[in-house]
């Protein structure tokens, strides 16, 4: 516990590089942060919005005003606005972007619209989610593999600071290999100069997804679905401690026991160690050609518009 209170999380060292000057693990200073006091009424609707945008991730904030009111709620825009983006969402549809990039973070093109997907660390992705405890909030991240479906890595938060995110990265880097692509949301978190520098360093090339445009990442919405109502919503999980063991048991049954019947009931361990049975594609969902993007995948040597398809 000594160790544990030389990590301070406002000093200008990154978080990551105290705890391993402090010889303490990471996920436990992650766990024992305190969680924020919210109010109780933006607390209720928070619920209430991630729950409807896990089951209808195309809502924004308008139409998730009309669901508020049927369920007993008038709340003005502008609140359902300012909640939603504090939870990081966004509808999938083409419109304003709550997951904006800082004004001074470069932002990269979309990659993988139409590329065919084939083997295993192709093509990595990475998202944020709202995750409700009982009497506040956390975020959590995580690393998908494409072709496998397999989750990397992952890591819980108070905030949506950067420095969480890194660490994911950086665990999955260390334990996985690197991928040829790593896609992720136009978030700042994901723009920050801390986290593509990591994948410039591997010589990892950066995708981002559109403006408004979450069906990009659709693997990684899927996760949160299953997390969510496999998990979350059955265990009520009250703290973060309780959050990060929960999250822990249940990632190992999603990698190595639950199958998914897109990839013929395996799971995604096997298909990820065995590089069988795998495989994806993003087809453009609002119409329009698909843009030729030579990307060379680097163990083929190929374009990545070979696959692409309108």
């Amino acid at each position: 516990m000594i160790r544990q209170s030389w990590v301070d999380k406002v000093d200008t060292l990154a978080l990551s590089q105290q705890c391993v000057l402090a010889g303490v693990s990471r996920a436990t200073v992650y766990a024992q942060q305190k969680t924020r006091p919210v109010d109780e009424s933006d607390l209720l609707l928070s619920r209430l919005i991630d729950e409807e945008y896990t089951r209808r991730p195309f809502y924004g904030s308008r139409k998730m005003v009309v669901f508020l009111k049927e369920k007993g709620h008038v709340v003005n825009r502008k609140r359902v606005q300012r909640l939603m983006r504090q939870m990081g969402l966004v509808g999938m549809a083409p419109g304003p972007n709550t997951s904006r990039p800082h004004p001074e973070h470069k932002v990269y093109p979309y990659l993988l619209r139409g590329v065919l997907v084939v083997r295993p660390n192709q093509v990595w992705s990475t998202d944020i989610t709202y995750i409700r405890l009982a009497h506040g909030f956390a975020y959590l991240v995580a690393i998908v593999d494409w072709y496998s479906r397999r989750v990397l890595s992952w890591r819980i938060s108070n905030s949506m600071e950067a420095v969480f995110c890194i660490d994911c990265l950086e665990d999955a880097l260390r334990k996985h290999g690197k991928p040829e692509i790593f896609n992720s949301d136009q978030g700042s978190q994901f723009t920050s100069e801390g986290f593509t520098d990591v994948l410039k360093r591997e010589g990892v090339i950066i995708s981002m997804d559109g403006r408004g445009r979450a069906f990009d990442n659709i693997f990684v919405e899927r996760l949160w679905r299953s997390v969510k109502y496999e998990d979350v919503y059955l265990k009520g999980y009250a703290t973060m401690g309780e959050l990060l063991l929960g999250l822990a048991e249940y990632f190992i049954f999603y990698n190595c026991e639950r199958p998914h019947q897109s990839m013929g009931n395996k799971t995604p361990e096997f298909v990820y160690r065995s590089a069988i049975g795998g495989g994806a594609v993003i087809v453009d969902k609002f119409g329009g050609a698909v843009a030729e993007i030579p990307v060379p995948l680097r163990s083929t040597g190929i374009s990545a518009t070979a696959g692409a398809t309108a």
